[in-house]
Order: structure tokens, then C-alpha cells, then sequence
């Protein structure tokens, strides 16, 4: 019997981090997913093992090391099922944990996307910051989350038990249709990793389709399996593809003021890099920046398509404010304090 989910894990010699998560997705999902590992050019031992010690797990081998985004979208072209759930290596999913997901899109025919509530693997009363329990983003393009404001991590009190609207699910846990992952062009390969998702999720919002967080399904996400927070990569593809998804997703009328205010917001965080004897990634956000200009001529058709597509520029879940001021200067450092 086809099952209605294709659970696809995408691997990089992660062989341990397989051996550590996967059994669970094994044993909590097997009644209603198919588990898939795609390998992105692993050069560690995680296709033998796979092979050896999880030989009912379908393995899709990809030649080569693509980056999140567009391994993903050349390992689901290879994938056949109503609903996809992207989920990464360093996931550990209790019992019971689709069924809430899957009820949820079987009854909302209106919703193209969705994520469970992440928790913190390593202290699992407290939200995880890659997601938390959904996502939004600011006048500028700065991203938070219901129980994560940059850093700032709220304890998980149920204060975000109900399912609610948001611009972005996140990519560590993201179940979407099948049907609307191809309409919309599926991750943006060119980002290689960081913001994919929200690029993505934006497009899904801008075209009228629904992203929602349900937290009666939640996981345990290690969080940082490839790059740490901090890393100058890290920086530099957050930098850098955050401009690329404002670029390609603004609104015409917002386009040259977000643009402008971001390119001092971007010049102050690389001054606060250096004044913190930072010098590596204060020449990642420098670096971006050179990169974003390079790189926005090719992007420009992949605008006029977003924006031509668009049915809507008011997203409510896209705040007119600014995160920075609201943090920094009067001290909001909690969801519910910015969304009360």
C-alpha cells in the first residue's frame, strides 16, 4: 500500500548522526511514511551502513555534495507521494508525531506547508532555534520565531500550543504537498544552504497558499550538525541569501527603502563583529555583500516571476517593524512581546 508521506532525510557523511536519529524515524513513522535517505556525495561510510544496518530505508544516491537546497530538489524529482517531509539527520521524533501533521493538511486543503514544534534536543523543555514553533520575519528581512527571538530561547510552557499562521516552517522538520513544492519551483539550489526555506515558504505566502506551526506534533532537533552558529561559512550564506530572498521576493514599492536600510544594518553587525575582535566574520558580512551584487542580475528573472505570480503583498505574517529596534533599543526580547 502507497503510503500518503515521503519522509526524506538528507544526508552528508552524517554516519553517526544516522545511527543516532534514525532509528526513531524508523519506528515512530513507518505506519505512514516511507523513509528516505538521499546521500549527497557522502565520502564517510553512510551509504554502506545504510545498506548494511537499515536495509528498509530507501537510499537515493546523488553524485555529488549539492548543498541543502538543491539536494533536496534533485533527490524529490526521484520521490512519488501526496505529501514530502524534509527532515534533517539530527531529528530524534517521539510516537505519535505525524498523525497531528497529516490530519491537519488531510483538513486544510488551503495550507501548502506546515512544521511540528521544534524542541532542544539537548534541553527538551526549552524551544529549539532553528523553527521553534513557527516562523515570521520583519520589515528587513531578520527572522524569528514564536519562542525564539535571534537569540533569545523562550522554555516551552505550552504558551504556543495552538496552531498558528506563520511566513516560514522550518527546513529541519518542513511537510509540504507534493503538489505545491513543484508549483513553486521547489528550494532555490543557488542559496546551496540557509534562508531556502523561508525563500521558499515567502513565495507559498505571496501566492495566496497557507503555512501554518502545529505544535500537537512536536521534535528534538540537535541543531548546528554542519555549520555552527558562529562559523564565517555560516555567516556568509545567511548574509548573503538573505539579500538574494529579499531581492527576490519584495514588493516593487519596498524594494530600494528595505534595500537601503539593510545595507547599514549590514555594515553595523560587520563594525559589532570587529569591535568583538571578529575580523573573520566581519569579512563574511563584507564578503556577502560583494556577492549579493554580483550575483542580482541573475536573479532578476526569478523576481519578475515572484512578483507576477503574487496574488497579495499584504502578509500579515511579514511585520512592517523593525527586530532590531524592537530587541536592541526597547528591550523585546520574547514573541510575546512583539506579537501580543
Amino acid at each position: 500500500m502507497n503510503k500518503p508521506i515521503a519522509i526524506v532525510i538528507l544526508n552528508w557523511n552524517g554516519v553517526d548522526l544516522l545511527r543516532r536519529f534514525l532509528p526513531s524515524v524508523q519506528a515512530n513513522s513507518s505506519a505512514q511514511a516511507e523513509v528516505i535517505v538521499a546521500d549527497n556525495g557522502s565520502t564517510d561510510a553512510s551509504c554502506a551502513v545504510l545498506e548494511s544496518e537499515f536495509p528498509d530505508v530507501r537510499l537515493i544516491r546523488l553524485p555529488e555534495n549539492y548543498g541543502f537546497a538543491e539536494g533536496y530538489n534533485r533527490a524529490l524529482e526521484q520521490v512519488d507521494a501526496p505529501y514530502y517531509l524534509l527532515l534533517n539527520s539530527d531529528v530524534e521524533v517521539p510516537a505519535g508525531w505525524l498523525a497531528p501533521l497529516l490530519d491537519y493538511m488531510e483538513a486544510h486543503s488551503e495550507v501548502a506547508a506546515c512544521q511540528p514544534k521544534m524542541l532542544s534536543y539537548a534541553d527538551r523543555g526549552s524551544f529549539e532555534y532553528a523553527g521553534a514553533a513557527g516562523g515570521f520575519l520583519d520589515r528587513y528581512g531578520y527572522p524569528f520565531c514564536r519562542g525564539r527571538v535571534f537569540d533569545t530561547l523562550e522554555r516551552d510552557e505550552g504558551q504556543y500550543d495552538d496552531v498558528a499562521p506563520v511566513l516560514w516552517a522550518s527546513g529541519a522538520a518542513l511537510m509540504v504537498r507534493r503538489q505545491d513544492w513543484r508549483d513553486a519551483g521547489g528550494l532555490d539550489g543557488r542559496f546551496f544552504a540557509h534562508m531556502e526555506e523561508i525563500d521558499f515558504c515567502w513565495r507559498l505566502r505571496s501566492r495566496g497558499r497557507g503555512v501554518v506551526c502545529i505544535p500537537a506534533s512536536h521534535v528534538y532537533h540537535v541543531g548546528g550538525a554542519s555549520l555552527a552558529q558562529g562559523n564565517p561559512r555560516k555567516t556568509f550564506l545567511n548574509f548573503r541569501n538573505n539579500l538574494l530572498m529579499l531581492y527576490k521576493n519584495l514588493p516593487a514599492v519596498e524594494l530600494r527603502p528595505v534595500m537601503r536600510a539593510r545595507r547599514w544594518f549590514d555594515y553595523v553587525a560587520a563594525a559589532k563583529f570587529l569591535a568583538g575582535g571578529d575580523a573573520a566574520n566581519a569579512r563574511a558580512v563584507l564578503k556577502a555583500r560583494r556577492e549579493f551584487r554580483r550575483l542580482r542580475p541573475e536573479f532578476q528573472p526569478q523576481r519578475e516571476e515572484n512578483l507576477r505570480r503574487a496574488t497579495t503583498d499584504a502578509i500579515p505574517e511579514r511585520m512592517e517593524w523593525s527586530l532590531l529596534v524592537a530587541y536592541y533599543l526597547k528591550g523585546k526580547k520574547h514573541y510575546s512581546s512583539l506579537r501580543p
